[in-house]
């Protein structure tokens, strides 16, 4: 409603496989931060997502997992909005 679309694609993590799906969610898969519309860095060591994101015509950027994740979250936890729109 308020972001004014006819509907809403749900890309899922690990693309909806069982064992894929699993070892993606752990690996935070679906922790992304959208920068822009059509915009997200994720990590790079998600790569059934991050491809299922492209095919949707998202642009997926990459980062290390290495050392970000040992804090445990992925590229949205660790940031923070500095504003923020009051929807009612």
């Amino acid at each position: 409603k308020h972001l004014n679309l006819d509907h809403v694609e749900i890309i899922k993590c690990g693309n909806a496989d069982i064992i894929a799906s699993h070892r993606e969610q752990w690996n935070d898969g679906s922790n992304s931060l959208a920068i822009e519309p059509g915009k997200v860095i994720t990590y790079d060591r998600n790569y059934i997502t991050n491809r299922e994101l492209e095919k949707s015509g998202i642009e997926v950027l990459t980062i290390p997992s290495s050392e970000l994740s040992r804090g445990r979250g992925g590229p949205r936890c660790a940031s923070m909005p500095l504003i923020r729109r009051r929807y009612s």
